[in-house]
């Protein structure tokens, strides 16, 4: 067996790949009927679809997974971020681990939780 996709729910598919790319380098390898599949694996999926599929509301923010990613420069990235056209909610602002990883984790427009870390 072999997991293929990581899905996310979103309510502006337009403005999720947007976000998507503007910040990660995401490009669209397909884009079918409120289905979105970006390079790395990260599908998009239309927010009522999802709800017809699995008959329960969507819960933005819930806080039980998150998208992990890793830039060795953080810091450019930070600035991207703090730059970035529309405000970013944080969930917690540059900081480093006891280890040595700096991480930074936030909300995208829909409430799904990213985390940018540097390579361990």
């Amino acid at each position: 067996m072999k997991l293929k996709n990581i899905m996310i729910v979103v309510n502006d598919i337009e403005k999720s790949k947007a976000f998507y790319k503007d910040l990660f380098g995401l490009e669209v390898v397909l884009d079918q009927d409120g289905n979105v599949i970006l390079t790395e694996g990260l599908v998009l999926q239309d927010a009522a679809i999802w709800k017809s599929f699995i008959e329960k509301d969507v819960v933005p923010q819930n806080n039980a997974a998150e998208l992990y990613f890793e830039e060795s420069d953080i810091e450019s990235f930070i600035k991207k971020l703090e730059d970035y056209k529309e405000p970013v909610q944080y969930l917690n602002r540059l900081m480093e681990h006891s280890w040595g990883q700096k991480v930074v984790r936030f909300y995208d427009p829909d409430g799904n939780l990213i985390e940018v870390g540097t390579p361990v």
